[in-house]
């Protein structure tokens, strides 16, 4: 059997895949669904690719060094639809390699990624295919997407920003990732421009990053395509704060940076908005001792918005007792009923969905 060696990236991983990526296709739909132990959740996503109104198809299943039956289930969907399944498997990673693997696998003129717990609404590729052919323009399409519940109950509609027309990504994307990993339809040549999916997360948020970066242009289809699904168990893009936190210090300059290779003006109000929370992440990463990631942040918030008087302040304090020391200070400081709170006008765009969880969660408790 023919196999294809690849570089995973800035990570310097190499791996030999089972068959390598053939010429790509015209008008062919590729979709990428990394899986880790999910195989009976991931039969969703399938079937719902599946069902598609449009053709051609494939769909590319990367089994995430799963420990349990998830292999099986996949080959089985590999062995019930042949010309259209084609599952892969690779040593854990985490999603963002996943991803890559299918991408370097993956044939079509355009390129789909959906998570194992997600799912797509039937005339997703007809429309917004449609869409990007209509746009000779336009490197992304995306629609709106919805906020479900386990038993697939509506929970918000648009979730996050996806209801939204944008033309670019920033300077939205210094605020929040506003659409999910399952809303945008891409062009493959956009992907083979950004480059690999990186290891560390936030991934998929670094990966629009560097999208925005290369100027891409969005068309916005004005209807609801793709469902979030929320559920108990842990998603395979979730994380502890404890290992999310050090990462997200080491992705927000790749972030400004991005953002300012995209054209985003010193004085924009998002601009601002970035500022400030580089500005409370070093207080957060400060507080757990990492020293040489808040003083970063530090520099990092003033490089955006300019030095403020609480930064200094705070680049004092931390000088005179240490970051740890400093950095818990603050936050309990944060916390005091008599302490004045800043309004910047923004914030991301999950608060809402939260808040339409806690409602529903709400609402079942008898």
């Amino acid at each position: 059997m023919e196999t294809a060696q690849y570089s995973a990236g800035a990570e310097g991983r190499t791996e030999a895949l089972p068959f390598a990526p053939a010429s790509i296709v015209p008008g062919l739909v590729s979709t990428v669904i990394p899986v880790f132990n999910r195989g009976w959740m991931a039969g969703d996503a399938v079937r719902s690719v599946l069902a598609q109104t449009y053709r051609p198809i494939e769909i590319i299943l990367v089994d995430d060094g799963s420990t349990d039956d998830t292999w099986d289930r996949l080959r089985e969907w590999e062995h019930a639809q042949p010309e259209i399944v084609r599952a892969v498997r690779r040593e854990n990673g985490g999603p963002g390699l996943a991803r890559e693997t299918g991408r370097r696998l993956a044939r079509g003129e355009f390129i789909q990624y959906l998570d194992s717990d997600d799912l797509l609404l039937p005339r997703k590729f007809e429309a917004q295919v449609a869409a990007l052919i209509s746009h000779p323009e336009c490197d992304i399409a995306y629609g709106q997407s919805r906020l479900i519940g386990a038993d697939g109950a509506k929970l918000r509609e648009p979730s996050k920003w996806t209801g939204r027309s944008f033309e670019r990504l920033f300077p939205a994307l210094l605020v929040d990732r506003w659409w999910h990993t399952h809303t945008p339809l891409y062009r493959r040549e956009l992907c083979d421009r950004i480059g690999p999916w990186r290891a560390s997360r936030p991934e998929d948020w670094d990966y629009d990053a560097r999208a925005g970066a290369l100027g891409a242009r969005l068309v916005f289809v004005p209807e609801t395509l793709s469902c979030q699904r929320y559920h108990e168990g842990h998603r395979i893009t979730g994380a502890a704060v404890e290992s999310y936190l050090p990462q997200e210090a080491e992705f927000l300059p790749r972030l400004l940076d991005c953002a300012r290779r995209a054209g985003v003006p010193c004085d924009a109000p998002e601009m601002r908005h970035f500022a400030r929370w580089a500005f409370a992440l070093a207080r957060r990463v400060g507080a757990m001792g990492l020293s040489a990631a808040a003083d970063a942040l530090l520099g990092l918030s003033a490089k955006a918005g300019g030095e403020t008087r609480g930064g200094r302040m705070v680049r004092r304090l931390a000088r005179a007792v240490g970051w740890r020391a400093a950095g818990r200070l603050c936050l309990l400081l944060e916390r005091a009923p008599f302490r004045r709170r800043s309004k910047s006008g923004l914030s991301p765009s999950w608060i809402e969905d939260a808040r339409a969880l806690w409602q529903a969660q709400d609402s079942r408790v008898p």
